[in-house]
């Protein structure tokens, strides 16, 4: 099915081109006005994900400093590890509704706005409610354009879902790693000051923000010449006109997705606030620890490009989650018997594991025929997903502080890996959700 689907769609691309020409009758300027565009979109789309996990990753590598400024009890902390996943759930299910009134550009834009802002106040805030309070800003921003992200690379570039969805992978991925390696150094060059190492980060946020300007839409939704086509192939914001009436919780498929989701936002988000500290426990020096965290955000380069290129081409997506999965049970393995001797190999293994998540993203533009039909997939994947990882990093906090070290902490990891291959197999099935929750 999706190797029919894929051969359809390169045939519709065939007739109507992913990328806007220009019209019959219209001038070389406006041909050439809308290949800059496209050019633009993904630059745009480049930079926000860079900017979707520094908010996270800079706060795990200084966790501890963040925790002794605070007075924050082991408890508090994996509250605070939870944050995430909770403002994603809560916040991501708003987005295709914003997105059809103000335009999906708007939303990212104000989206960017929203990350730059929470970054450069959080630090300076004082007191943790505080700083709960402006890491949701952030986080809600980062929220809105996570769910936004499949649905634009669907929209603009339908006949290269998966190596658009590679290149966004890999941009996320590459700006993860680099809040959790240079946060800790860039903060020891500030005079060892974490607000400032935190806050540092507001730029780069500041800087997405250029590229969506040009996309912010009208209230009542894109320019007529941007109105997307009824294959879904045209640039443009979403179009309420055309959403297909899908019950989208009948969808087994959609379910599957939604757990398997979750379970991977789960180990990542642990990994993202408690790794570095698991190392450091062991008695790795606060610098390395961060390093090991980045070589496990890093591991996400080359292989978020790689793996959704990988999944496009394959009618089952199982056999790289069963991959993904085993990497995963022995990084924890290795992680809880000897986290100081294997500590390279650890982050090794657990960074492809982590690799999940551009797989579920890719599973997401797949299991739908149309950027409507992933819209509500990707909100109610997302969104559903982010609600069951919230408890994981909270109670991984619990755990540390009751039993004094890593070990319960570690085998929750590890558990949980088997119920997430599990419910990945069903999610990679040759199917969409049109097939099994279009309204009659």
């Amino acid at each position: 099915m999706a190797r029919e689907e894929n051969r359809t769609l390169t045939s519709t691309t065939a007739r109507t081109p992913a990328v806007p020409h220009a019209r019959k009758g219209s001038g070389p300027g406006e041909g050439a006005t809308r290949g800059w565009r496209t050019r633009l979109i993904v630059v745009g789309i480049v930079l926000a994900a860079v900017n979707l996990r520094p908010a996270i990753t800079s706060l795990g590598a200084l966790l501890e400093e963040v925790r002794d400024g605070l007075g924050m009890s082991g408890s508090v902390a994996g509250l605070l590890t939870s944050v995430p996943p909770l403002c994603f759930a809560v916040f991501g299910v708003t987005a295709p509704r914003l997105a059809r009134r103000f335009g999906a550009g708007a939303v990212v834009c104000a989206g960017m706005v929203a990350i730059a802002a929470g970054l450069l106040i959080r630090p300076y805030v004082g007191g943790t409610a505080a700083f709960l309070a402006t890491s949701a800003l952030a986080l809600m921003g980062i929220a809105v354009s996570n769910v936004l992200m499949p649905v634009i690379v669907k929209r603009w570039f339908p006949d290269r879902v998966g190596s658009m969805t590679g290149l966004y992978s890999m941009a996320l991925a590459l700006g993860t790693a680099a809040a959790a390696a240079v946060t800790v150094p860039v903060t020891d060059a500030l005079g060892g000051n974490w607000q400032s190492g935190l806050a540092v980060w507001a730029g780069l946020a500041a800087a997405a923000v250029l590229p969506w300007i040009p996309f912010v839409r009208r209230r009542g939704g894109p320019p007529a010449e941007h109105a997307p086509a009824r294959d879904g192939s045209a640039p443009a914001g979403l179009s309420a006109a055309e959403a297909p009436a899908l019950r989208i919780t009948r969808s087994r498929t959609a379910w599957a997705l939604a757990v398997f989701f979750g379970l991977q936002a789960t180990a990542a988000y642990i990994t993202m606030g408690w790794m570095a500290q698991i190392f450091r426990d062991a008695g790795v020096p606060a610098g390395t620890a961060g390093l090991l965290l980045a070589v496990t955000m890093v591991m996400g380069v080359p292989l978020a490009f790689v793996i959704p290129r990988l999944a496009s081409r394959l009618p089952h997506q199982g056999p790289i989650v069963l991959a993904l999965g085993v990497s995963g049970l022995v990084g924890y393995a290795g992680l809880y018997l000897a986290p100081a001797a294997g500590a390279w190999a650890w982050a090794v293994l657990l960074g492809v594991a982590n690799c999940a998540f551009p797989l579920a993203l890719t599973m997401v533009g797949m299991r739908a025929r149309t950027s409507a039909g992933v819209a509500q997939l990707s909100a109610f994947a997302q969104s559903t997903g982010y609600l069951i990882s919230i408890p994981g990093p909270l109670l991984v906090g619990v755990l540390y502080q009751h039993s004094g070290g890593w070990g319960l902490p570690i085998a929750l990891m590890a558990g949980l890996m088997i119920p997430q291959m599990i419910v990945g197999i069903l999610a990679g099935r040759d199917r969409t959700v049109e097939e099994e929750a279009t309204t009659p």
